[in-house]
């Protein structure tokens, strides 16, 4: 079977940047399982393993904006600290926020003062990413994982 719209796609990948610095990896842990066209891992990576089978191997470079998009300046916002509650707050932190589209993750890069800087953007963003993936297993995705858009059962997402 290849891999296809509404396949179940089991991964082992390798992420990297350009410097070759280790960003993330599936290596001891469960192979990655998407549901292929429901947007469950970048675009990029996914139009790069359509027509896959398992055994195939994939090194694939993924640009920015078929990655997690381009850094965008208008995400970099300062807060005052009395916004924040009492305690340290250092860099590299990430905080929750409420956003116009839900739960926003903001990443704190300075602290200047009684300032705190912020930055929407994902960590990722503007970062070429190079994926070696290795295509373990694909199979049909039931209806429910259609709908729903992710894996169940083991390996997958489990509903609490």
């Amino acid at each position: 079977m290849k891999i296809a719209r509404h396949t179940v796609a089991s991964i082992e990948y390798r992420l990297t940047d350009d410097s070759g610095e280790l960003i993330d990896s599936s290596e001891g842990h469960a192979p990655l399982q998407y549901v292929h066209g429901t947007e469950g891992i970048v675009p990029g990576l996914e139009s790069a393993l359509e027509g896959k089978g398992a055994g195939d191997v994939v090194d694939v470079r993924v640009a920015p904006e078929q990655g997690y998009g381009e850094r965008d300046e208008g995400q970099i916002h300062a807060v005052p600290r009395k916004q924040f509650p009492p305690g340290e707050i250092k860099v590299g932190m990430q905080v929750q926020a409420r956003g116009q589209g839900g739960d926003v993750v903001l990443t704190v890069f300075k602290v200047e003062g009684d300032v705190v800087h912020l930055d929407a953007n994902h960590p990722l963003a503007g970062v070429p990413l190079n994926f070696h993936v290795k295509v373990v297993d694909v199979r049909t995705a039931t209806a429910e994982e259609i709908a729903h858009g992710h894996v169940h059962g083991p390996g997958g997402h489990h509903h609490h």
